[in-house]
């Protein structure tokens, strides 16, 4: 890749620039564990499967379908 190329000045600027973070480096596994903590954590905790616990196996599109129709407003 030549060195003049865009590609190349894009990926360089990048790979400077988390090669000399410091403080980065640290907000960067903040941010990691965060994200980790919500959507791992918290979803087995509070967002169950609720079709598997209402609709029975194969009709869980009828169930959804049924619910739409009847739905009270």
């Amino acid at each position: 890749m030549k060195k003049d190329s865009f590609l190349y000045r894009v990926f360089d600027l990048y790979y400077d620039g988390f090669r000399n973070m410091k403080l980065g480096r640290t907000l960067w596994t903040i941010i990691l564990i965060k994200l980790f903590i919500i959507f791992a954590i918290l979803k087995v905790f509070f967002f169950p499967d609720f079709l598997s616990t209402h609709a029975e196996k194969g009709g869980e599109a009828d169930y959804v379908a049924n619910e739409l129709i009847n739905a009270k407003p």
